[in-house]
């Protein structure tokens, strides 16, 4: 039989742990190894989580790309009016990539009630928007039919709604300011048919939707005249080149902005979750293999008589440092394991039961998310094993300093 085999198998063995001084160093090896994976996989699924349903919730307001007039109308209120009948629309599809075109309008109105008032903006979308975006935080009612004859429905958000003491199936009237401000302004009143709440307070304060067709009548649009146009992509990964393209493939007097230079503030504060994620992910690492790097030169002070022994039969420095690190691979795995399992078991909970809540006021979110990925978790095991393994190499080389005269006499 192979010398490496059997020793290695030997020291793989029960007898091996029962050490009163390796056994529990093992133990806090496998335990360190277990809770980095488990804190970088949980890291990376909620940075990721988070970082998804932002964008998320972003375009489901805003579309990723925004296409409106060249002018320095910065507001969220439609000033002059688009004419629809655009090359691009209702199909782009000089750009690849396009899954979507809804056009839209926006007007700034103030909703008085018996108790109270706010100022809100009225978006006005028609039967080309994607309504799919948002039903799902759609908490009460339905979504405002817009596809038919000109009707009073809209969709308020819970914030308002809560603010104004108002509920599905209330009306209440909405002001819109002319802009001659000597001429009285326009009296709309609306039904509400739906409730949503996005859990994102700066849309969440603001937006009521309802038909377009109410911002083209105080405008004193024609019904071929819109505010913007919203863009959808397939990939927001690639959402810079699709901006320029589109920018590209618009007329001069068009400009167009991504959602990531229109709300910069937000997208460059989720940056900052890419590097806590990789300080977690270093630190984690770290104190796993500083761990594996104590119980494995426990393990080779244990097994110095050993040691001078396989050399004294000829075995080379190479063979005797591969046992060690295939002992220290098996602990290894062992941690990887337990945490693998127990970090899976976390985020399936938490993306069942949102147990974990968050301030939306500071997140956007009022729970954490989790985005599972298989593949960064596959990635991040295979990183740790490796890490783990190149940086065991050095505490190994002691193996070739061992005598084995000096070995076999140690006691």
């Amino acid at each position: 039989m192979n010398v490496e085999y059997f020793i290695a198998k030997r020291l793989t063995t029960s007898k091996l742990h029962k050490s009163s001084i390796s056994k529990p160093i093992i133990k806090i090896a496998i335990t360190a190894i277990a809770i980095g994976i488990i804190m970088m996989i949980i890291s990376v699924a909620t940075g990721l989580g988070l970082q998804q349903k932002i964008r998320q919730k972003v375009s489901a307001f805003n579309g990723h790309i925004i296409i409106s007039n060249f002018d320095d109308n910065q507001s969220e209120v439609s000033k002059d009016p688009i004419s629809k009948k655009q090359d691009f629309y209702p199909e782009f599809k000089t750009v690849q990539g396009v899954n979507h075109i809804q056009a839209v309008a926006s007007k700034a109105g103030i909703i008085r009630t018996e108790k109270a008032f706010e100022g809100v903006i009225f978006k006005g979308v028609g039967s080309d928007y994607k309504w799919e975006n948002l039903e799902e935080y759609i908490i009460d009612g339905r979504i405002p039919n817009v596809k038919e004859q000109l009707n009073a429905e809209v969709l308020i958000s819970e914030y308002l709604a809560n603010r104004l003491f108002l509920k599905v199936g209330d009306k209440f009237n909405t002001f819109f300011m002319k802009e001659d401000s000597n001429e009285m302004p326009n009296l709309r009143v609306f039904t509400i048919v739906g409730i949503y709440n996005s859990g994102f307070q700066e849309f969440d304060a603001t937006f009521i939707l309802g038909d377009i067709r109410h911002v083209q009548r105080i405008n004193r649009w024609r019904t071929d005249e819109v505010g913007a146009f919203e863009v959808f992509i397939d990939d927001f990964n690639k959402i810079e080149q699709k901006g320029e393209e589109v920018y590209e493939q618009t007329s001069y007097m068009f400009d167009s902005k991504t959602i990531v230079e229109k709300y910069s503030f937000i997208f460059e504060w989720l940056l900052l979750f890419d590097f806590n994620i990789v300080v977690i992910l270093v630190i984690m690492i770290a104190v796993a293999t500083i761990n594996m790097v104590v119980a494995l030169l426990v393990l080779i002070l244990e097994r110095t008589q050993m040691i001078g022994i396989l050399k004294a039969l000829g075995a080379n420095n190479w063979t005797v440092r591969k046992i060690f690190l295939f002992n220290a691979f098996h602990i290894i795995v062992r941690g990887l394991l337990w945490g693998n399992l127990i970090a899976i078991v976390l985020m399936f909970l938490q993306q069942q039961f949102g147990i974990v809540k968050l301030n939306p006021e500071n997140y956007y979110v009022s729970e954490a998310p989790v985005y599972f990925n298989w593949l960064f978790i596959l990635l991040l095991n295979l990183g740790t094993i490796l890490v783990s393994l190149i940086v065991l190499l050095i505490p190994s080389y002691i193996i070739t300093k061992i005598s084995p005269v000096k070995a076999i006499r140690f006691d």
